[in-house]
């Protein structure tokens, strides 16, 4: 096993036990062709403002490796998983991929948690050819993209739902109170593309930084806006602070959240005042009110059990794009092996994984693999989300 840089990278065994990994020790004898252990890096947001995003994401990643390790690897190759806390800063996202490259000769990479990271990473990976499936959303991270992927649903597949939904209420107008970081580029633009065909006008447009705490003046400009309905785009704590101001500021028209805010910390931030917000989602928070056929639930239960078994809470959807992505590059790591051109292109061949966050059907041009179909409603009821859209 390849010595691992102490503090900065935290090296673990570990996997799911997917389909066509048979139990075994790591085999003396390696296959033809490619050996020694198969290397995944991973940079997450694990401390900084996207915590509750890379935090769950660290703990599935771990918990996949040690299980598929525990089955033999790939092919009797042990899977090693480099990651790297990038504090939720972009330079750090971009030295950490470049390290990883460098110094730990990793064959994929995984993350980051946030469009902002992410967007920095990309470069890397694309100028040394190497795998990258990211785990943040803005569309301009896979845009035009020859090695990048991701697992979340596109922000403007997340608005186009917030959108029907808008214009199924009758609403005619909407403010923007968006996040300043790369996750709240493109949103107003988009907004304002998306709505016209709706027949929906974006009003204001009004921003705040991800580690913000008072949304007063932004808050003030929105009231005297009049939309009839607002966006909160943002990820918690900060989106789920400007939920609990604007119920104390009396706004009092109807909320929308972006799918950022999709986990408990959504709750223990905004309190009471949570009720009522509408919020774009994949289908695991939900997935106790899904129907038995759909084929997303089992998938969706399994990783919750072997979770919860594992640590003992619920993961997050976030965790869940991780889930997703490990899944997605082991298959295409059993398929293709490590050369890179050949991993990368197995990847692109991925079509109806059904995954935690979705189906997905990625091409040789479409790299987020994720549409509309992948997104529901749900509505935040006293601590709890509850299904009011399929």
């Amino acid at each position: 096993m390849k010595k691992l840089r102490a503090i900065a990278v935290i090296g673990v065994t570990a996997t799911l036990a997917l389909a066509g990994c048979s139990s075994q020790n790591f085999s003396d004898e390696e296959p033809a062709g490619e050996t020694g252990p198969i290397s995944i890096g991973a940079v997450l947001d694990i401390t900084g403002p996207g915590a509750t995003l890379g935090v769950p994401q660290q703990n599935t990643l771990r918990m996949l490796a040690d299980a598929l390790n525990a089955e033999g690897g790939i092919d009797g190759r042990e899977v090693e998983l480099h990651i790297v806390d990038n504090q939720s800063t972009e330079d750090a996202a971009a030295r950490a991929v470049s390290d990883l490259i460098e110094q730990d000769d990793v064959d994929i990479i995984l993350g980051a948690s946030r469009t902002g990271p992410s967007l920095a990473m990309r470069p890397v990976a694309e100028q040394n050819g190497i795998p990258m499936i990211s785990l943040a959303a803005n569309a301009a991270i896979v845009a035009d993209s020859e090695w990048v992927f991701k697992t979340t649903q596109d922000d403007k597949v997340v608005l186009e739902r917030i959108l029907d939904h808008a214009e199924s209420e009758g609403y005619a107008s909407v403010a923007l109170l968006r996040d300043a970081s790369g996750f709240g580029e493109g949103v107003a633009e988009s907004i304002t593309e998306l709505g016209a065909e709706r027949g929906i006008e974006l009003v204001t447009t009004e921003s705040f930084e991800p580690t913000a705490t008072d949304f007063t003046a932004q808050l003030t400009n929105i009231r005297s806006s009049g939309a009839d309905a607002v966006v909160i785009w943002g990820i918690n704590p900060a989106a789920a602070l400007a939920q609990k101001q604007y119920v104390q500021l009396g706004v009092g028209l109807p909320v929308y959240q972006s799918h950022g805010v999709a986990n408990q910390s959504f709750f223990d931030q905004a309190g009471d005042a949570a009720n009522g917000a509408i919020v774009p989602m994949g289908r695991m928070l939900v997935a106790d009110q899904l129907p038995d056929d759909n084929p997303q639930k089992a998938v969706i239960e399994a990783y919750i059990e072997q979770y919860e078994a594992e640590y003992g809470e619920q993961p997050n959807a976030f965790g869940g794009y991780a889930y997703d992505a490990w899944n997605i590059a082991i298959a295409a790591l059993e398929d293709a092996g490590t050369e890179p051109s050949a991993l990368r292109d197995a990847i692109a061949s991925t079509a109806g994984y059904v995954g935690v966050s979705g189906v997905f059907d990625y091409s040789p041009t479409l790299r987020s693999g994720l549409s509309a179909d992948s997104v529901i409603i749900a509505e935040a009821r006293d601590g709890s989300w509850v299904l009011i859209e399929e």
